[in-house]
């Protein structure tokens, strides 16, 4: 067996899904989280993080161009979180039955960042009228009309999960995206997020099989509790 190194701060965020691979596939890893604070709350540009600038310096990071998160596999770097995602997933055998149950895999996957994408132009709306406006649209409307669209994409099969017979990257991927507690719209409008598959079956199904994962569940309930 491999040994893994997973690099990242110690946030939720871009390492999260990574971490749940491992833990659903019953695999040791070592968990390696990077302090930081920020000077200003909320202000990343006074974000002060001294191991990943000391990581950065000694040249640790270059193989992952100084981000992380980073996985090393027997001392071999990977870098960037969908890369390594996929990788994992993989590994693991939760990336389809065969190469085109993979294809699909990765669409559903690929079609979250869009949205995310889509709603990162929301959140940046400087006027705070006009944003105001635009999220309560976003989670009434464009939302659930977006997933509503994903849902016509799940390809046949038995279910509860979206592709094939077993749990696959893409539903953890959906679940952290709509149902997962402290998920992505964890800070703006979790409930909205989770209404928005109610006329979704496919996905909705999903998200509620992968929240009985008992390993997914020990995790949820042990990880460290951090801000994002």
């Amino acid at each position: 067996m491999p040994t893994y190194k997973l690099t990242y701060f110690d946030l939720r965020g871009l390492g999260e899904t990574a971490r749940w691979l491992f833990k659903i596939a019953k695999v040791d890893f070592e968990d390696n989280r990077l302090s930081m604070k920020f000077g200003t709350p909320g202000d990343f540009s006074t974000l002060i993080a001294p191991e990943f600038t000391a990581m950065k310096e000694a040249g640790e990071l270059d193989a992952s161009m100084n981000k992380v998160p980073m996985l090393e596999v027997d001392g071999k770097k990977i870098g960037q979180s969908k890369a390594i995602e996929r990788f994992l997933a993989r590994e693991f055998g939760f990336m389809g039955a065969d190469s085109v149950e993979a294809a699909q895999i990765d669409q559903l996957c690929e079609t979250v960042i869009d949205f995310k994408n889509a709603y990162q132009k929301v959140k940046g709306i400087q006027d705070a009228t006009e944003k105001e406006a635009a999220m309560k649209k976003w989670f009434e409307e464009d939302l659930p009309a977006n997933v509503a669209l994903a849902e016509k994409s799940v390809p046949p099969g038995p279910g509860p999960f979206l592709v094939g017979s077993k749990v696959s990257l893409a539903d953890l991927v959906w679940y952290s995206f709509l149902a997962a507690p402290k998920g992505y719209f964890y800070d703006d409008n979790a409930e909205g997020a989770k209404a928005s598959m109610d006329k979704c079956p496919r996905i909705k199904a999903s998200t509620e099989a992968v929240a009985q994962i008992p390993e997914l569940q020990e995790w949820l309930k042990t990880r460290p509790d951090t801000f994002m």
